[in-house]
């Protein structure tokens, strides 16, 4: 048999519905609490505690002690990126008749600006990552993004950290599908960094209630002058 590097391993952790849900409520970088997971997805302390010590198993969790607590969050960014995928092809593969774009189901603030993990997510990040591939700050390869002179001087100025951004262990630049647009927004490090710059600037603000991020005036004003 051809080697498949852990394809069937991971499709049957995220085969079942609970612990999918304890991993879509993960995907804002948080870690939470065995009992908050439990409520989310309506399991029983039980069965909260069987799930989450096989996704820890499999590599999908890392878990945080915090006195007697234990927190769970997703182990690498890589895995945020897979879960937001397989969102885009669960919406892409359902039968034309019954087929409603996700971007008319979902919630409107959660639609048009949400994190994908560490990164910006929704219709915001969909059109700057159109507009910095345009202005050719970004140069597609593939699902793989270079940083252009000029795009590296445009995103400077914006505070973007990018030479901490390239100190990850991780992918620098690479196009991640958005679920709820059908179309790809700006992932790695880079993007992680993007979206710091953002929150430190106070361009957008979290919302304590979703992944929903809120665009104040200043980034109103800022993605204004970006052209979005």
């Amino acid at each position: 048999m051809e080697y498949a590097p852990g394809i069937s391993q991971l499709a049957g952790l995220l085969a079942d519905p609970g612990r999918a849900a304890m991993l879509w409520a993960l995907m804002d970088g948080s870690a939470r609490p065995a009992g908050e997971l439990g409520l989310i997805a309506g399991l029983s302390a039980s069965s909260t505690s069987g799930h989450l010590a096989r996704l820890a198993e499999g590599g999908l969790l890392a878990v945080e002690t915090h006195g007697r607590n234990r927190y769970y969050r997703l182990a690498t960014p890589e895995i945020g990126v897979a879960i937001e995928a397989l969102a885009a092809a669960s919406d892409a593969s359902r039968p034309p008749r019954r087929l409603v774009p996700a971007s008319r189901t979902a919630p409107a603030q959660l639609r048009h600006a949400r994190t994908c993990y560490d990164h910006l997510a929704g219709e915001l990040a969909v059109a700057l990552l159109s507009r910095m591939t345009n202005a050719g700050w970004l140069e597609p390869q593939q699902q793989q993004l270079s940083l252009s002179v000029q795009g590296e001087r445009a995103l400077a100025e914006l505070g973007v950290d990018i030479d901490g951004a390239r100190r990850k262990r991780r992918r620098f630049a690479c196009t991640c599908p958005d679920w709820s647009e059908r179309k790809p927004h700006l992932g790695g490090a880079l993007g992680a960094a993007l979206l710091d710059a953002m929150l430190a600037h106070r361009w957008i603000e979290r919302t304590p209630e979703s992944r929903a991020l809120r665009v104040t005036p200043a980034g109103t004003r800022e993605f204004a002058r970006l052209a979005l």
